[in-house]
């Protein structure tokens, strides 16, 4: 009943819940708009009925994403009134212009493309995908903008117990931000690419398949997730680098770096012992570590125990140490992801070269399942990003004890999560459901325009 255990508990869960759902809209949206572009200069109706179909799915996830999101907003001021307190100057800004701008941008011409199919001219109806397209974007800016502040704080000022702002430009321009955004966005076009990829690979193998738009489908989908898969890892080396700069913790939990080494070495498989904090059996490769992180075969990475005794000297007694196994197999569970992710958009692309895009085997068997791919990569990513900075909320300024509410019991709390896993159990359900249904659904009655009747207010409901 550890109130703030507890209330760690529920926003990790709400939170990587809400981030199934973020990645694929992100994606989907730019995709959704170049279908609709390549519609409106070709008339070619395949893409039309491209661009409706995978639509249909976008909506559905915008739609269940938006009612997990909301539950974000309001833990801040209930379970982390603390925090809310301590850094609302800040964290309330970008915040409030993604709620107030991006957001209603994105969901308002969202509705514009959904319900203007033939109502509106053509031009401003391609316009409204592409806003929308832009506005997911924005939003995961802004939000990211937030995040950023508390990986690795710019533009404040300690004044009267809070942090306030003082730059408002520091915050945007903020280093670590412009290495997350990029890796966040290029993770929802290889997220989305892959959704792509394994539905038209299911479709593909049915009798029944529409093979002009599951074979265009699978194709814009092999070039997203490989696009988005380099790009993700070129963005992620960076992101590495920096964080060994400003959380050198995170970085040597990532690697179960008890000690300090020049040249540092690279674990592929360690079994730790976390008491005395070394190695019960490694595997490492030697040196490989620093080339990662310089760029060159030497230069010390530091190591757990040395950060410890700094952190202490610098912020006071206290364990400065986050739970080493869970950002250890957090990060390599992405890591793995991702590579697994670039060699099937690979041979992808192969296959549609050689002209084999339809073609059956293992391929267009197993690419279903790796549909969940990115999703394990994403959420892991999140978990190191966020377990990894760890004691702090706010990296050197706030720790996790802090920020949690005075007021809010545990009791409270456990109910809150309990109410939260149940709804949110049931919105999976509906979120899969309404996501196969549409999915396994007949293409060849939208290829006159017109969406089956009945279909997008049962989506606008759930």
């Amino acid at each position: 009943m550890n109130a703030l255990i507890l209330a760690r508990a529920q926003f990790g869960i709400t939170t990587v819940y809400h981030f199934f759902f973020v990645p694929l809209t992100l994606g989907l949206a730019w995709l959704a708009a170049i279908m609709h572009l390549q519609y409106y200069r070709t008339g070619d109706d395949t893409w039309r009925r491209m661009t409706k179909f995978w639509g249909k799915l976008l909506l559905i996830n915008f739609a269940i994403g938006v009612a997990t999101g909301i539950v974000q907003e309001f833990q801040f001021g209930m379970n982390w009134s603390e925090y809310s307190r301590f850094v609302g100057d800040i964290f309330g800004a970008p915040l409030a212009i993604e709620a107030l701008m991006t957001f209603f941008l994105e969901s308002v011409f969202l509705g514009v493309w959904l319900f203007g199919w033939d109502r509106i001219p053509k031009r401003v109806h391609l316009a409204s995908i592409w806003l929308v397209a832009f506005g997911s974007t924005m939003s995961a800016f802004w939000i990211l903008v937030a995040n950023s502040f508390m990986q690795q704080p710019v533009g404040f000022a300690l004044q009267n117990g809070r942090a306030e702002m003082v730059n408002f430009f520091a915050l945007v321009g903020n280093p670590n931000l412009w290495l997350q955004f990029p890796h966040v966005w290029f993770s929802g076009l290889t997220t989305a690419g892959f959704f792509m990829l394994g539905i038209a690979a299911w479709r593909m193998r049915r009798p029944d398949a529409d093979l002009d738009l599951f074979r265009n489908s699978f194709q814009m989908g092999v070039i997203a997730s490989l696009i988005g898969a380099v790009l993700v890892m070129l963005v992620g080396h960076s992101q590495m680098q920096h964080m060994g700069q400003i959380q050198p913790m995170k970085l040597a939990a990532a690697e179960a770096l008890w000690d300090t080494e020049d040249p540092a070495s690279l674990s592929l498989f360690t079994v730790g012992d976390l008491e005395n904090r070394r190695d019960v059996f490694a595997i490492r490769v030697p040196t490989l570590l620093s080339i990662l992180s310089f760029n060159r075969p030497s230069g010390a990475v530091q190591g757990i125990n040395d950060l410890q005794a700094k952190y202490e000297q610098k912020f006071g007694p206290g364990n400065y140490v986050p739970f080493v196994p869970v950002i250890y197999w957090s990060f390599r569970a992405m890591v793995g992801a991702g590579i697994l992710m670039l060699i099937l958009a690979g041979w992808g692309l192969y296959r549609s070269l050689r002209g084999k895009t339809d073609s059956p085997g293992f391929y267009l068997r197993w690419m279903p399942f790796a549909l969940l791919l990115p999703y394990l990569a994403n959420s892991t990513g999140w978990i190191m990003t966020e377990m990894g900075r760890q004691p702090w909320l706010v990296f050197g300024l706030q720790k996790a004890p802090d920020g949690v509410s005075n007021t809010v019991t545990g009791g409270m709390v456990l109910l809150s999560l309990l109410t939260f896993t149940v709804l949110y159990g049931a919105l999976i359900v509906v979120d899969v459901y309404l996501m196969a249904k549409y999915a396994r659904g007949d293409t060849t009655v939208i290829a006159a325009g017109e969406v089956p009747s009945g279909s997008m207010p049962s989506v606008a409901q759930a």
